[in-house]
């Protein structure tokens, strides 16, 4: 008897401490998808102040240039890309592929449409006190033929 009731209250545990993980795994993933939604309404419609509440102040971007050799942007850099058509919203179908998260770690993919290119991008995100920020982008330009 006193076997049973040890392992019914092993799985009782077991079971609340897995359904806690799911709650806290679900609403981090909610979280996640919410900066980096900041982040394709900024690139959407060319909106520097939504860009900024998805990236922590010091991310860098990160591509590899013509030469073959690494190309990288301070925020401040790109930023300065996006004043010339500012509030202009872009033609394109922009959307989140892929969540990874693990603790306060996550990785997600984008995939940006436009008519004459796509750019896949690999976001690396932080969990900090006041919230998800993307810390590092990489990214690739392929173009549509």
């Amino acid at each position: 008897m006193r076997t049973v009731f040890l392992t019914v209250t092993l799985l009782v545990a077991l079971l609340l401490t897995a359904s806690a993980k799911t709650r806290q795994t679900n609403a981090d993933e909610t979280a996640v998808r919410e900066t980096v939604n900041h982040y394709l309404h900024g690139l959407k419609f060319n909106d520097v102040e939504s860009l900024k509440q998805a990236f922590w102040s010091d991310a860098k971007l990160f591509f590899i240039k013509r030469d073959h050799t690494l190309g990288q942007l301070t925020q401040e850099q790109w930023y300065k890309g996006f004043a010339g058509s500012a509030g202009k919203e872009e033609k394109g179908d922009l959307k989140i592929t892929d969540v990874d998260i693990t603790g306060n770690a996550a990785s997600v993919k984008v995939v940006e449409m436009y008519e004459t290119s796509k750019y896949t991008d690999y976001l690396s995100l932080l969990k900090f006190p006041d919230g998800w920020k993307i810390v590092n982008k990489i990214y690739v330009a392929e173009p549509i033929k």
